[in-house]
C-alpha cells in the first residue's frame, strides 16, 4: 500500500519531537549534567488539590479581548468549557460537547460542527484555535483541546468579519514549564476504543516539549456507521528568562467516518427503527487538518510586552456518499410531499462527492501595556492583523440508479459511476485590520472597555466551468463600548454595546458554491448587540456565577429583487433580531459538593422581510428557546467523586415557515471516579436514562453507552 505524503508528514514531526523529548529526559536523568547547569530536580507529588481537578472555572479568560483578564473584567458573556470533564464521557466532537451551553444550538451536521450562536451560524468562520481562525468545511476534532471559551455576541473588533452570533475559541495542550505527563487508554461500548500520550518535558530551565497523541475508533449504535480519529501535535516552548518567549506547535489532526446522512424522520415510515442507518459500504468522508502556529513575545518590562503571532490553517475534507433519501409509499408517492415516484415502498438517494481545500494564513502583530495618565490606569491593547483565505471546492451530485427497502437496507449495486464536476470554483479573501483596546480604570470601582477596529476586505472568485470570474472590496468599521461598576472587587456590574460585520450581504465568507449567475452585493451585513448583566463571586471565591439579558440584531440583510433580470441589484430585505437571558453557576457550593451549570432562554425571529412578508414575527429555524446544563459533583474524599448531570434543549423548528418542529430533550448523564493520584479510573454513562430522541430531523441521539477510562500521570 502507498504511503501518502500527508501521512508522512506529520509522523516525520512527531518523530523528531519524541527524539526532543528523549534528548530531554535522558538529561535529565544524568545528574552531573544537571548539576553543572543549574537546573535542580524536585520529588513532584500529585494530589487532588494541587491539580484543581473539581472546579471548572478558569483562572483567566483572554477570547474576549485577546489578553488574559479576569472574567469579572470582559462586559460581555463568555463560557468557558473544561474539556477533560467532557472527555470521560467520551465525548471528541465538537459540537456535542458545546450541547447544553446557554445560548448554543448545536444541529448535527455530517459534514461540519453546526454550531449557532444566539441565534447565528458560527460554523462557517467563526470557530477559532488558539485565536487563529480555522475556516473551512470539517468537523472539528478536540483530542487536543484543554479548553473551550465561547465569546456571545459581535467580536468583529478583534477577529474581523464574522457571523455575528458569537466566536468559539478552542485553547490547545502546549508545551510549558509546569504541566504534568499522562497517558491514558478508554474503552466503550459500541467498539469505543482510544489512548492518548502526553509527554510535556523541561530540557533545560530555559526550554519545555511537549508531545500529545491520540488515537481512537469506534463503530456506532447504527447499523454499518462507524468512525477513526487520528491526532498528533508536538510542540516547544522558549522562555529565556529576560523578557524573550517563544512557541512553536504543529497539530495534525484526521477525523474519517462511514458517514451517517440519513433520511429525515419525514422521509421515513413511523416504524423504522431508530438504529437504521442508510450509509453504502463504500460510503467515506475523510477530514484532514494541518496546522502551524509561532508565538513570538518579548517583554520590554514597566508592564509593556509585545507578541507576534503567525498562524497557518489547511483543512481538507473529501466525501463520496448517499444522500437525500426519499421513501416512495406503497400508493406511489412520496412520503414528504406527495409527489408522484415509480419505486413503490422503497427509498432512492443521491450520490454526492466533493474534494475541498481551505487553507488560512494569519499574521499578528500585538502591542500589549499598562499607562497611568491624570489618575486613571489603562490596559492598552493594539494589533495589526492580515489574513488570507483560499478555498477550492469541487463536487457533483447524481442520482443513485435503484430502490432500497427501509426496513432492510441491503445494497446489491455499486454507486452510480463518479460524473466530472459540476462546480469548481476558487476563492479568495485577503483582509488587513488594525485595532485598539483599552481597559480604562477610572477609579476601583469603574471601569471602561473601549475598543475600534478598522479592516479592508477583499474577494474574488473563479468558476473554473465556465470560467467567470468577479472581485470585490471595502471597509468596515467594528465598535466596542462597555462600561462596568464594580461596588466591591466580588461583584462587577456592566452594560456594553459592540458590533460586528459580515461581507457581501453575509456572502463573503468563501462558500462552497459560487454559480454562474450569482453576483455578491457590495454592501455588508451588519449585527449589534446590547447586553446588561453581573459577574460574582461568592464564598470568599469559591463560587462563580454569571447573569445577562441582550439584544442582539442583525440588519442590512441583502436580497435580489429580480434576481433573474437583473442581478446587479441588490436591496434591503430586512432583519433578524435575538433575545435572551443567560445565567450560569459554576464553582463549590458545600462542602464536597461541586457545581457546573448554565440556563439559557431566547427568541430568535425574523424582525422584516420584504421578500417573503409571511416570515415576518416567525423564529429562526434550529434555535431552540430554551437550553441549559446542570452537572452535580460528589467528592467525599480526594481519590473518590461521583456526577451526574443532565443537558437540556428546548424544541425548535426545522424551517422558517415553522410548520416542521423538532421535539427537545433532556438527556441525563453520570459517572464514578477513583483517583488514587497518580492513577485515575473514570466509569462514565452517558444518557442514563436510555432517551429517544433526536439531534436534528435526521440524526437521533445516541442510546445509553458506557465508557472505563484510565489515566496515569507523572
Amino acid at each position: 500500500m502507498p504511503v501518502k505524503t500527508t501521512d508522512v508528514q506529520p509522523l516525520a514531526v512527531a518523530l523528531t519531537m519524541l527524539a526532543l523529548s528523549c534528548s530531554a529526559a535522558a538529561q535529565s536523568g544524568a545528574s552531573a549534567s544537571v548539576e553543572s547547569s543549574g537546573l535542580a530536580l524536585t520529588e513532584v507529588t500529585v494530589t487532588a488539590d494541587a491539580l484543581d481537578l473539581d472546579d471548572s472555572r478558569p483562572k483567566s479568560v483572554s477570547t474576549a479581548t485577546k489578553t488574559n483578564l479576569d472574567t469579572k473584567d470582559v462586559p460581555q458573556t463568555v463560557s468557558t468549557l473544561e474539556v477533560s470533564k467532557f472527555k470521560v464521557y467520551g465525548i471528541n466532537d465538537l459540537s456535542v460537547m458545546l450541547e447544553g451551553v446557554p445560548g448554543v444550538d448545536t444541529n448535527y451536521d455530517m459534514r461540519g460542527d453546526g454550531v449557532m450562536i444566539r441565534g447565528f451560524s458560527a460554523d462557517g468562520s467563526d470557530i477559532y484555535r488558539d485565536g487563529i481562525r480555522t475556516s473551512g468545511q470539517i468537523r472539528r476534532s478536540t483530542a487536543n483541546i484543554e479548553r473551550i471559551e465561547v465569546l456571545k455576541g459581535p467580536a468583529s473588533v478583534l477577529y474581523g468579519r464574522g457571523a455575528g452570533g458569537g466566536v468559539v475559541n478552542m485553547i490547545s495542550k502546549q508545551a510549558n514549564f509546569e504541566s504534568l505527563s499522562s497517558l491514558g487508554m478508554r474503552l466503550g461500548s459500541h467498539g469505543n476504543r482510544g489512548g492518548t500520550v502526553d509527554i510535556n518535558r523541561l530540557v533545560s530551565e530555559n526550554l519545555a516539549v511537549r508531545l500529545t497523541a491520540d488515537y481512537e475508533q469506534a463503530d456506532s449504535f447504527r447499523r454499518g456507521i462507524q468512525n477513526r480519529n487520528k491526532m498528533l501535535s508536538p510542540s516547544i516552548a522558549y522562555d529565556n528568562r529576560q523578557g524573550l518567549t517563544w512557541l512553536g506547535q504543529y497539530t495534525y489532526d484526521s477525523v474519517w467516518r462511514r458517514p451517517d446522512r440519513a433520511p429525515s424522520y419525514n422521509n421515513l415510515p413511523s416504524d423504522v427503527s431508530y438504529r437504521t442507518a442508510y450509509a453504502h459500504p463504500e460510503d467515506y468522508v475523510e477530514d484532514t487538518m494541518h496546522m502551524f502556529r509561532s508565538v513570538l513575545g518579548y517583554d520590554f518590562g514597566n508592564d509593556w510586552s509585545a507578541k507576534w503571532t503567525l498562524g497557518y490553517h489547511d483543512a481538507n475534507q473529501d466525501f463520496d456518499h448517499l444522500y437525500n433519501g426519499s421513501y416512495c409509499q406503497p400508493d406511489g408517492t412520496r412520503l414528504s410531499n406527495g409527489a408522484a415516484c415509480n419505486t413503490p415502498g422503497l427509498m432512492t438517494f443521491t450520490r454526492a462527492w466533493q474534494v475541498t481545500n481551505n487553507k488560512t494564513f494569519s499574521n499578528a502583530f500585538d502591542v500589549i501595556g499598562k499607562a497611568h495618565t491624570y489618575g486613571i490606569d489603562h490596559d492598552v491593547l493594539m494589533g495589526l492583523e492580515i489574513t488570507q483565505e483560499k478555498r477550492s471546492p469541487d463536487l457533483a451530485t447524481n442520482p443513485y440508479v435503484g430502490g432500497v427497502d427501509p426496513y432492510n437496507p441491503e445494497w446489491t449495486s455499486s454507486k452510480p459511476a463518479q460524473i466530472a464536476a459540476t462546480t469548481s470554483n476558487r476563492h479568495s479573501a485577503k483582509a488587513q485590520g488594525l485595532y485598539v483596546q483599552d481597559l480604562i480604570s477610572l477609579t476601583e470601582q469603574w471601569k471602561i472597555m473601549a475598543g475600534l477596529r478598522w479592516e479592508h476586505y477583499s474577494f474574488k472568485t473563479h468558476n473554473l466551468i465556465n470560467n467567470g470570474q468577479r472581485s470585490y472590496s471595502g471597509n468596515a468599521l467594528s465598535p466596542r463600548l462597555g462600561i462596568m461598576w464594580q461596588p466591591v472587587p466580588e461583584h462587577s456590574i456592566y452594560a456594553s454595546y459592540s458590533k460586528n460585520f459580515s461581507p457581501y450581504g453575509g456572502r463573503g465568507t468563501l462558500g462552497v458554491s459560487v454559480n454562474e449567475d450569482v453576483v455578491f452585493d457590495a454592501e455588508p451585513q451588519y449585527s449589534r448587540q446590547i447586553e446588561v448583566g453581573v459577574k460574582s463571586d461568592w464564598f470568599d471565591n469559591a463560587l462563580s456565577s454569571q447573569l445577562a439579558v441582550y439584544n442582539l440584531e442583525k440588519y442590512n440583510v441583502r436580497y435580489q429583487p429580480d434576481a433573474e433580470n437583473d442581478p446587479f441589484t441588490w436591496a434591503m430585505r430586512g432583519g433578524e433580531r435575538s433575545r435572551g437571558m443567560e445565567a450560569s453557576l459554576t464553582g463549590r457550593v458545600a462542602e464536597h459538593w461541586y457545581v457546573r451549570s448554565g440556563v439559557g432562554l431566547q427568541k430568535a425571529i425574523v424582525k422584516r422581510d420584504v421578500a417573503t412578508p409571511a416570515n415576518e414575527g416567525k423564529q429562526l429555524s434550529n434555535t431552540a428557546r430554551k437550553t441549559g446544563n446542570l452537572f452535580v459533583r460528589y467528592v467525599p474524599r480526594n481519590d473518590l467523586y461521583a456526577e451526574v448531570g443532565v443537558t437540556y434543549r428546548g424544541s425548535s423548528y426545522t424551517n422558517l415557515a415553522n410548520t416542521s418542529e423538532r421535539p427537545g430533550y433532556a438527556r441525563f448523564d453520570a459517572s464514578i471516579g477513583w483517583r488514587p493520584l497518580p492513577w485515575t479510573v473514570t466509569l462514565a454513562v452517558t444518557n442514563l436514562t436510555d432517551k429517544r430522541y433526536w439531534r436534528n430531523s435526521s440524526m437521533p441521539g445516541a442510546p445509553r453507552t458506557f465508557l472505563i477510562s484510565g489515566n496515569y500521570l507523572f
